[in-house]
């Protein structure tokens, strides 16, 4: 693994020890809008890791969730998330991680995803496979729907108007079941290390995918839109799989959207 590799990982595990002390203070959190929560340990974080990052590397700029953009004079560009999963955290739920991902021209060429509360370091660099504690790790060799395990997430804000419960009814019908966890890069980060075999969601931003689509794609696996297009780190959506399940998820997905449902939507039950 390259220095950006070798450095982010410290970098995250060190985050990380910040966030697991201010989980055994139990500290509160803020309210950014109607649901999206802040708390004392997304800021403790990121400013770590942007102080670390402009230690070792100046000239990169960098792109972080809490603090937005702080420009760069090179082609090199971080994409940071202090604490994916805030929700989680801040309810004493174990799911939620750091997540650093290094993109070169537009392209993402190294990223990794640290769990704290497993001690699980995540890494990828473009080109050398994917890894969790130094083993290389690689996507599932499932090929039929009703054989996989599968998550997605829901956005924050404005949930009543998301149209993902329609895919979610839908895959949790089709497939052994959906997970829920709660932080979209620990979602794809299971991807590559086949503990899922695929995710989807809607609503995400760079430094929620970053890092974990090129931990699926080192790890064998392919990602796309969910309409099967080729994966944009700025577009709306992201679909993750073993490449085996690529086309029959992009099939159904294509189904939902038509209203073609596999099962029918339940009804609600009449009072008696």
């Amino acid at each position: 693994m390259s220095e950006f590799v070798e450095k982010a990982a410290a970098i995250a595990r060190e985050a990380g020890a910040v966030i697991n002390t201010l989980a055994k203070r139990g500290i509160g959190y803020e309210l950014k809008g109607v649901h999206d929560l802040v708390t004392e340990a997304d800021r403790a974080s990121e400013h770590l890791i942007i102080e670390r990052l402009e230690q070792h590397f100046p000239t990169h700029a960098i792109v972080a969730e809490e603090s937005g953009a702080h420009e760069g004079s090179s082609e090199y560009r971080w994409y940071v998330d202090p604490l994916d999963g805030t929700t989680n955290f801040a309810h004493s739920f174990p799911v939620y991680n750091v997540t650093l991902a290094l993109e070169r021209a537009g392209e993402v060429i190294a990223g990794v995803v640290y769990d704290p509360t497993r001690d699980e370091m995540f890494q990828a660099e473009k080109g050398s496979g994917a890894f969790l504690n130094g083993q290389r790790i690689h996507v599932t060799k499932t090929a039929k729907l009703e054989d996989s395990l599968c998550a997605t997430g829901f956005p924050s804000r404005k949930r009543h108007q998301n149209i993902n419960i329609h895919f979610y009814y839908q895959f949790a019908m089709q497939t052994h079941g959906v997970r829920r966890a709660g932080a979209a890069a620990i979602d794809l980060a299971y991807v590559a290390a086949g503990r899922l075999d695929f995710y989807w969601e809607f609503s995400l931003n760079p430094w929620d995918m970053a890092a974990g689509t090129l931990l699926v794609r080192e790890a064998g696996g392919q990602c796309s839109d969910m309409r099967g297009k080729p994966f944009d780190l700025r577009g709306n959506d992201v679909l993750a799989d073993n490449g085996l399940l690529h086309a029959p998820v992009v099939q159904m997905i294509d189904r939902i959207y038509r209203g073609d449902y596999a099962v029918p939507m339940p009804q609600m039950p009449t009072e008696p």
